[in-house]
């Protein structure tokens, strides 16, 4: 398929009911409103494709640069065009999932996370945190630098009441993250957890609600799901 015919079939499956709430959770045009499972049906024809995705993701049209990770190729894609990608990565719908899941699954996952969440912009901060989720949920203990995720931790715990913005809320997804797929950790994941208590994530007029970390690490204790890996990061 061609960028033309995937922004046709886009159109065709365009929902204004969705796309309001794209355009409310801080999408702009160009945007179609295209829902996550119509967007598979046009992946099953184009599979993975590197050359595709890049040029989706240039279009500027949401729809398109969600696809365009999903589509990603994560055995092609460079350092450079990643870093091009969470540079237009202008709202959380591409900047915490569709760039970080990509980024993660990549052999430098781990070191553009740590570049990422050093930057001062927030969609790249916020990038930086996701991908290094993604990436302790895809990785065994052994391929993780645990006494860097123990650091990052600690830095998640002093910092994630700073901005009550959505950097905010992915590093409180961090802290869980670290909880649940990482076992020498766990605990003190979820101590962390316990100190923060509630994180407020203001988001203009939508309301954002955040999922309380020792919750969510409690119950994956309980169900004896802790350390157990992804097998992709995209969804």
């Amino acid at each position: 398929m061609t960028t033309k015919e995937v922004l046709k079939e886009l159109e065709g499956y365009a929902d204004a009911t969705t796309k309001n709430i794209y355009i409310k959770h801080g999408a702009k045009e160009p945007v179609f409103g295209v829902k996550v499972a119509d967007l598979k049906k046009i992946l099953k024809k184009t599979k993975k494709n590197h050359d595709l995705s890049l040029a989706l993701y240039k279009t500027g049209n949401s729809d398109a640069m969600y696809l365009a990770g999903l589509m990603a190729d994560e055995s092609k894609i460079s350092k450079k065009e990643l870093q091009e990608w969470v540079e237009g990565a202008y709202w959380y719908y591409i900047s915490e999932f569709a760039v970080p899941w990509v980024a993660a699954e990549t052999p430098f996952g781990f070191e553009l996370g740590l570049e990422w969440l050093e930057s001062d912009k927030e969609n790249i901060q916020a990038a930086g945190w996701s991908t290094l989720s993604s990436y302790a949920s895809l990785n065994e203990s052994d391929n993780l630098d645990l006494k860097i995720y123990k650091k990052l931790l600690k830095k998640a715990e002093a910092e994630v009441h700073k901005d009550e913005n959505r950097v905010s809320y992915t590093i409180n997804n961090f802290i869980i993250a670290v909880g649940t797929y990482i076992p020498e950790l766990s605990e003190e994941a979820k101590a962390a957890g316990s100190r923060i208590g509630k994180v407020k994530v203001n988001m203009a007029e939508v309301n954002c609600k955040v999922p309380l970390a020792v919750e969510k690490i409690d119950k994956v204790i309980e169900k004896g799901r802790v350390g157990v890996k992804r097998k992709t990061a995209r969804c």
